[in-house]
C-alpha cells in the first residue's frame, strides 16, 4: 500500500488515513488506489468490525488532485495518454464509495480539515460525521465545469433533501463544520484538538457493539432509499428476523434481564 494512504488494526477498528499532508490529501493516481484497496481491505476482514476515515495535516481530502489531473488532460489530447481522463470515476472513486456505503459494518469519518469535492463525497458516504471546528466543506465540482461524482448526487441530497443539494453543487462555497451541523451534514462538532480521541472513542464505542445489526441497519436504510414503504417494512421484517436470531440479540436479552452490560461478538 503506498505510504499515502495509512492502515492501522487496533481493537477491531481499521483505521484508514490518507497521507498526503503537504497536498491537502489532494487524491492522485496512487492515493486513491492505495485508498480504495485499504477500505477493500477492511470491507471483507472479519476482523474489522467498525473503520475510522481521517487525514493528516489541514485537510479531510481536497479531492482530485489537480496538477495530476491537468497533466493527464494534456497527455489525452496529445495522444500520449492511456485513455479518458474521467475513468478515474469508474476506476476509482465509485469502488471507494461502494465500498464506504457497502460495507457490512459502520464507517466513520473523522472530517479534520477541509473536505472537498471527492473528499466531501467520500464524507458524506460514511455513515458518521465527526467534524473539527476548524473544519469545511465544499462541493467544488461546478466550480470547474464538472457534475457531482462520489456518491454525491445520491448521498448528499438523502442527508440535507434536494432543495438544499441542488443549491449546494449549482452554487459551490465553504460551508463551515457548524453551517454543516446545522444542515444536517455533520452528526457532531467538536474542537479540532479533541478530533482525534473522539473519533477513535467513537469508532471503538462501535467495534465494540452488535456489528451484525449495524450491518442490517445500515442495509435497511440503503434500500428504503430507493424503495416504498410495503418494500421497506418487507425488508426490515427479513433483517429483523436474522437480527432475532443472532447470538448478539439472545445475549442483549439476557445480559437486560441480569441488569448486565452485554458483551457483542457480531455472530
Amino acid at each position: 500500500m503506498a505510504d499515502t494512504v495509512l492502515y492501522e488494526l487496533t481493537d477491531g477498528v481499521a483505521t484508514i488515513t490518507l497521507n498526503r499532508p503537504d497536498a491537502m490529501n489532494a487524491l492522485n493516481i496512487a492515493t486513491k488506489v492505495a485508498l480504495r484497496d485499504a477500505l477493500q481491505q477492511a470491507a471483507g476482514d472479519p476482523a474489522v468490525r467498525a473503520v475510522l476515515l481521517i487525514g493528516t495535516g489541514r485537510a479531510f481530502c481536497v479531492g482530485q488532485d489537480l496538477k495530476e489531473h491537468i497533466e493527464l488532460l494534456a497527455a489525452d489530447r496529445a495522444g500520449e495518454g492511456e485513455g479518458s481522463t474521467m475513468s478515474t470515476v469508474g476506476l476509482h472513486y465509485n469502488p471507494i464509495v461502494t465500498a464506504i456505503a457497502g460495507m457490512p459494518k459502520p464507517v466513520v469519518a473523522a472530517v479534520n480539515g477541509v473536505a472537498a469535492g471527492a473528499g466531501a463525497g467520500f464524507a458524506f458516504a460514511a455513515d458518521y460525521r465527526l467534524v473539527a471546528d476548524t473544519a469545511s466543506f465544499n462541493t467544488s465540482f461546478a466550480g470547474v465545469a464538472l457534475t457531482a461524482d462520489s456518491g454525491v448526487s445520491w448521498t448528499l441530497q438523502r442527508l440535507i433533501g434536494h432543495g438544499r443539494a441542488a443549491d449546494l453543487l449549482l452554487f459551490p462555497r465553504s460551508i463551515s463544520a457548524q453551517d454543516a451541523y446545522d444542515l444536517g451534514i455533520a452528526n457532531k462538532v467538536v474542537p479540532a484538538a479533541e478530533l482525534a480521541a473522539e473519533a477513535a472513542a467513537v469508532a471503538r464505542q462501535l467495534a465494540e457493539g452488535p456489528t451484525a445489526a449495524y450491518a442490517a441497519i445500515k442495509e435497511s436504510l440503503a434500500h428504503a432509499a430507493g424503495h416504498g414503504l410495503t418494500e421497506a417494512l418487507a425488508k426490515e421484517e427479513e433483517l429483523q428476523r436474522c437480527a432475532g436470531a443472532s447470538e448478539d440479540h439472545l445475549a442483549a436479552v439476557d445480559a437486560f434481564v441480569k441488569k448486565q452490560k452485554p458483551h457483542f461478538t457480531g455472530r
